[in-house]
């Protein structure tokens, strides 16, 4: 069988469809990626996506687009799917930047904003989200870039979103996202690949380590002093070697990382620290997080 080759991005179009679940932050998202150089339209109905971009074809430099699209816009999916496809024909370089967000959150914020879900009849609040929840479950899943904002404030979603399309990393052949965390905090969910480290001896043990986190170096020197800390981050580095030529030769244009430990503040953010200095050396730019280094 002959794989076919990705596809070349040769006519400077860069476009960014912005969807998801209706509460979830796509307004916020958009005025993110315009503050940050993108062009964008809210509210554009899928079937308009091509044409919009076929007026911004021909200029000198890359052109950068956003264009926000949701549930109300009629035959949505297959639309969207055919605008990507006619995209990615003219040499468009496309991406799905998907805002979801739980049930419980998105309640709260409708009930906050007095506004209707554009899915629900009457007061039938979740039976509307849980039904637009279906409805993207499977674009959900093919989405290049998953946000999940359950947890997230304003502020937090800005920086995740400028950590992503800020500058020209948005046009980088693959964009790395490695994030720690603490298990007990649960899994976070919008990440592709997930990587356990509570195999490792737990500083939180020691009294003089239990106050510092990972970045610290009498942490980062105690855990990497660990026979099994070192033969574990050499089979990481074997396996991104192999694993992240073919995630670029498929066309995939970003990957989250997720390291956990037991409370997310010593093991993890070490191994993420040193998991984002190889993908470096490898040639690649990771943006490296902590999502709950500063919780108890």
């Amino acid at each position: 069988m002959t794989v076919a080759p990705p596809p070349e991005f040769t006519s400077g179009l860069d476009v960014t469809v912005i969807t998801g679940m209706s509460g979830a932050g796509r307004a916020t998202a958009a005025n993110v990626l315009e503050d940050v150089g993108f062009f964008v339209i809210d509210n554009l109905p899928p079937a308009l996506i091509g044409k919009v971009a076929e007026l911004a074809r021909g200029g000198s430099s890359p052109q950068r687009y956003g264009f926000g699209v949701d549930v109300r816009t009629g035959s949505f999916v297959e639309d969207l799917d055919q605008a990507l496809a006619e995209l990615r024909a003219i040499g468009a370089r496309t991406r799905v930047l998907f805002l979801e967000a739980s049930d419980d959150a998105l309640i709260r914020r409708f009930d906050a904003s007095r506004r209707p879900h554009p899915l629900a009849d009457a007061d039938r609040l979740l039976e509307g989200i849980q039904k637009e929840r279906a409805l993207l479950e499977e674009l959900k899943g093919r989405a290049d870039v998953v946000i999940d904002t359950s947890i997230l404030n304003v502020h937090e979603l800005r920086d995740r979103l400028v950590a992503i399309f800020a500058s020209d990393r948005a046009a980088a052949a693959l964009q790395i996202d490695i994030v720690s965390f603490g298990f007990k905090h649960g899994l976070p969910l919008d990440v592709d690949l997930v990587f356990d480290c509570r195999f490792l001896p737990n500083p939180h043990w020691v009294d003089e380590l239990r106050p510092l986190d990972g970045r610290d170096a009498p942490v980062r020197e105690y855990v990497l002093a660990q026979a099994d800390a070192k033969a574990y981050l050499e089979e990481l580095q074997r396996l991104f070697e192999l694993t992240l030529p073919a995630y670029e030769r498929e066309g995939k244009a970003y990957l989250s990382i997720a390291i956990g430990c037991t409370g997310g503040r010593h093991r993890s953010v070490t191994i993420a620290e040193q998991l984002g200095r190889m993908l470096t050396d490898l040639g690649y730019r990771p943006h490296t997080r902590h999502r709950d280094v500063d919780r108890d």
